[in-house]
């Protein structure tokens, strides 16, 4: 068939699994579907673990005290946020083994898929140590940091996978001038969410009732530069959506729209936190929103180059007994 490039499964123990057992695209959807929900849960219980000062709540790791792996009465509520946050890592890596599983053994294996949901076993592994070592030094806001970004690097494949495995095959690319314009609001978004970082580290939320370390820089002039970079995002997502109108892209402009609407939202929040005094209701209510923004420009891009982890084949234009991995170069 013409555009299908063949290449051979590797023979790994899953492979000579799905030889005798397959499973179908619903059990595909439903694992991607469990391991974004959980990827994006875990970023706002972090949200709560800063705001309600639990950071230490467990003073130590792996275990949560000297002698107890889970949280005692003598560590109060702390303790138990805390301990639930990492909880929720073990929930988390059950998700991601479901959406493992599930693409490992579908009738038709996608290599970009498999790569995607192994990515987020290993993602989750080192976020679970980088976690620890933010215990470990206190809390240094750099640390926390990278804590953050390592939890959105699992949040990204997480979308990734969740939205491959939803592609239709009749998504089509855009104009080179869309795709140009979708690539610089990822590069914003990015950037966006890297100052957001940084406002966190300087602000004054810092994960713990204690003197915690943190970032030497004004908090106020820092905020203006996120929110800067925020109307740089929001411009970028107009300027793209009226473009993919006059292309008659109507799937991307959708997707834009909706994605102009969670940063419209985002954005109110932004600015009462900021004339409020960073409630921290409302820290959490905006890293939920930095999730669903950053889903959101994924899915732009992914729309706008539906090629970008290889085109997805239509079931009924792969001839039967063809080889799994099929894909269109």
């Amino acid at each position: 068939m013409t555009g299908i490039t063949e290449r051979p499964r590797p023979r790994t123990p899953f492979a000579r699994l799905a030889d005798r057992v397959t499973l179908g695209a619903r059990a595909l959807r439903w694992g991607t579907t469990a391991a974004l929900v959980v990827s994006i849960l875990i970023i706002v219980t972090g949200g709560v673990v800063r705001v309600t000062g639990s950071g230490l709540g467990c003073p130590t790791w792996p275990v949560c005290e000297a002698g107890s792996l889970t949280t005692t009465p003598a560590l109060g509520i702390h303790g138990a946020i805390e301990f639930g946050n990492r909880v929720l890592t073990s929930v988390l890596v059950l998700a991601v083994g479901w959406a493992i599983v599930a693409a490992a053994l579908q009738r038709r294996w996608q290599r970009a898929l498999a790569r995607l949901t192994w990515s987020q076993f290993w993602l989750v592994l080192v976020n679970a140590v980088a976690g620890g070592i933010t215990v470990l030094v206190k809390l240094n806001p750099y640390v926390v940091a990278l804590h953050f970004l390592l939890a959105f690097a699992l949040l990204t494949t997480t979308t990734l996978a969740w939205h491959r495995a939803r592609q239709s095959a009749a998504a089509k690319a855009v104009t080179p001038r869309s795709g140009a314009i979708a690539w610089a609001l990822a590069a914003a978004a990015a950037v966006l969410v890297v100052l957001g970082t940084v406002v966190t580290g300087a602000g004054p939320h810092s994960g713990d009732s204690a003197e915690v370390h943190r970032i030497g820089i004004s908090w106020t002039a820092i905020a203006v530069v996120h929110g800067s970079s925020a109307v740089v995002v929001i411009v970028l997502a107009a300027v793209l959506l009226l473009q993919l109108r006059r292309e008659g892209a109507a799937l991307a402009a959708r997707r834009v729209t909706v994605l102009l609407a969670v940063l419209a939202a985002q954005a109110v929040v932004g600015i009462v936190q900021a004339v409020t005094g960073v409630p921290g209701g409302l820290v959490v209510i905006h890293l939920l929103g930095a999730a669903l923004v950053w889903v959101g420009v994924l899915r732009v891009l992914l729309d706008t180059h539906p090629a970008l982890f290889g085109r997805v084949i239509p079931l009924r234009d792969v001839p039967a007994g063809h080889p799994i991995d099929a894909v269109v170069r």
